[in-house]
This record gives C-alpha cells, structure tokens and sequence, in this order.
C-alpha cells in the first residue's frame, strides 16, 4: 500500500486530474438522486393526510365546476363517509411572472375582504401584514384585498405560493357561481374499496373523474423520475467525457509506467503482485472519488438546497420555496452509483497491467 501511494504521487498530475473528473460525476449523478429521493419521499409525506378520493367534472376533455348537488348522489355511494365541496384554483400575476394557488379553507376561512398569503408571495411581492394588495378578476375589475396573515416559514413547501380567501371572494375573483365548486373529496370507510368506489361513480356521473390517493402518488413518482431523467441526459456530457479518460488510461500505460513494471519483475516482483498493486491504486482512485463525491453532494442537496439545478428540479415557475429537504438517502442509489463507477474502473486498470506484466522484463525496459 505504501508503494502503491508513493507511486500514484508520483504522477499527481495526471492522477489529480482523474480524481477531479471522477469525483465531479459522482457528485453530479448523487446530487440528483438524493435530491429527487427525498422530493419524492416529502410528497409522499405531504400527500399521506390528502384526500382518499377526489372527483372533479370533465366536459369534452377538459376540467369543468362541478354541480355541488353531485355530492348528494355520490353520498348514496355504499361506503362513501363524507363529502365535501372544495374551492381552489390557480392566479397569474402578470406583473411577477408568477403563479399562485388560491384555496378556501375549510376550516377557519379569512374574513371577506381578507387574505392570507404564504412567505414565497409576500417576499416577492414585498407585501406584508396589513398591507393591500390588488388582484384582476375574471371580468377585469380590479379587487383589493388585506393581507390578515402570513403563513408559517416552515410550511413553504406546501404554501410558498398560496392563498387563503374566503368563499364570496374566491366566487367574486374567479367567476365560479354559487352552486358549483373546483371539486369534491370524499372519505371512504374501507381503503380497499377505492377503486371499486371509483368505478361506481363513473357510472353514476359520466361526466366526471375520480382521482384516487395512490394515483396521485404515482404522478409524483413519475414526475421526479421525468425531471431527473432530464437532468442526467444533460450531465451525460461529463459522463461521456469521463469515460473516454477512464477508457484511455484503461487502455494503455505510459512508457514510465511500464518501465517500472520492467523494473519490478526484475527485481523480484510476481506478476500477481504487479496487479495487486495495480489494483490498489484504481481502487484508491476510485474509492477516494466515490466517497468524496457522495460526501459533496450529501451537503450540496441538504445543505444548500441543491444551488445548482435546483430550478429544474423544483418547478414552481418563479416562485421557489425556501425549505430544506429532510435528509432521505436510499442505499440502492448509493449501489447502483458504485457498481456503476468504482467496479468498472478498478478492473479496467487491471488489464493493461496484466499486459506489461506478462512480457519480459529486458524487453520492458528497452
């Protein structure tokens, strides 16, 4: 081992820059593995407590109000503990380039003319408690409303861009009529009869779709998996640069290096020996890249909120929350970074060694 590092020190140079590229993708592909990991793990946390099954209206394919009367038939529903109507949607401020969600709360819901923002908005916007802020509403009159309070800082995950505004408001800024909502959850008794509960309405009210938890769920998986995908197409470029490095010095030996090869079958050295030596410093190489590259992306992701793709990643148009992510590491990722990386280095070093072992040592040396 002592000559193995005396030996990589000794073309420091050419090693450092290996090391420095390695290290590079291992802390590019772990950054986005960590980061979409733990989004995926905070949605599911986020999404434990949502509703077991939502139901909104479609006319020709498209998202519709929904009559508030359709609960009382889908209350018939055996099974079926509850239904209640919601009111939600989405607002462009053109003038921020932003995207809010406005919400009627069902519980404790601001006084008319009263609004609570999330801190996203109000730093933005730099809109505090007590100030007014106007909004244009579906007829392109202006309202005014209060702001009554600013949501907790360690809710911006969920409510960087919200809104809470009453029901008259959400009515007079959005046009929805009295009688209809965005759409229904329900609270079914048994959870294993989701999805025949679904079906059932279907056939009650054809014209509407019931979204059930677990699908939810889903979409989020696929999304983070979609958004990472992008993101390690884009860094296949370094992947790619890496490789053809890794694969030239894979490949062949510099005259140095067979010269001491030469040097060391001559004075005793087994060929078995030459490649265990060989062995140790692809495996110092990549050992050292491996670890420090997981180690730098760990605190780029949960400690920096993941600086650098962070916008491709989160989504949230120019609204980005402040939060940080919980720290949620899966060691099948960890596995499938090191088979991927260290093994397929550590062997390829091996085989040119191999090469200059087997020949004479005079022959070497000339």
């Amino acid at each position: 081992m002592d000559f193995t590092l005396s030996s990589l020190l000794r073309r420091k140079g050419k090693n450092g820059a290996l090391l420095a590229v390695y290290t590079l993708i291992v802390f590019l592909l772990a950054s986005v593995l960590f980061f979409t990991h733990a989004l995926r793990q905070e949605a599911a946390l986020v999404l434990r407590d949502s509703p077991e099954i939502i139901v909104q209206r479609t006319l020709t394919g498209r998202y519709a109000p929904i009559p508030v009367a359709y609960g009382d038939r889908i209350r018939g529903i055996r099974g079926v503990i509850s239904v209640r109507p919601r009111l939600w949607g989405y607002y462009y401020d053109a003038n921020f380039l932003a995207n809010y969600t406005l919400v009627v709360p069902g519980d404790n819901p601001p006084k008319q003319g009263t609004i609570g923002i999330g801190a996203g908005i109000s730093r933005m916007r730099e809109a505090f408690e007590g100030d007014t802020v106007g909004f244009t509403g579906f007829d392109g009159k202006p309202r005014s409303f209060t702001i009554g309070s600013i949501l907790s800082d360690e809710s911006q995950l969920v409510s960087a861009d919200l809104i809470l505004i009453s029901e008259p408001d959400y009515r007079s800024l959005s046009g929805i009529p009295s009688g209809f909502a965005t759409d229904l959850v329900l609270k079914v008794k048994n959870p294993k009869e989701f999805t025949t509960i679904a079906e059932k309405i279907t056939r009650l009210l054809p014209d509407t779709r019931p979204i059930v938890r677990n699908e939810i769920l889903r979409t989020y998986d696929a999304l983070f998996n979609w958004r990472a995908g992008v993101i390690i197409v884009i860094f296949g470029v370094a992947a790619l640069a890496f490789v053809i490095f890794a694969w030239d010095k894979a490949t062949g030996l510099s005259a140095e290096e067979r010269k001491e090869i030469g040097i060391l079958k001559a004075i005793g050295w087994e060929t078995s020996d030459i490649l265990l030596m060989k062995f140790w410093e692809g495996l110092a190489i990549s050992l050292t890249a491996f670890f420090v590259g997981i180690a730098l992306a760990y605190g780029h992701v949960f400690f920096t909120s993941s600086i650098l793709f962070v916008p491709v990643l989160k989504g949230w148009s120019t609204l980005y929350p402040e939060f940080r992510l919980v720290p949620f590491v899966d060691f099948g990722h960890l596995a499938a970074i090191f088979f991927l990386t260290v093994v397929p280095y550590t062997i390829t070093t091996i085989i040119p060694s191999w090469r200059a072992a087997t020949i004479d040592p005079d022959a070497v040396m000339r």
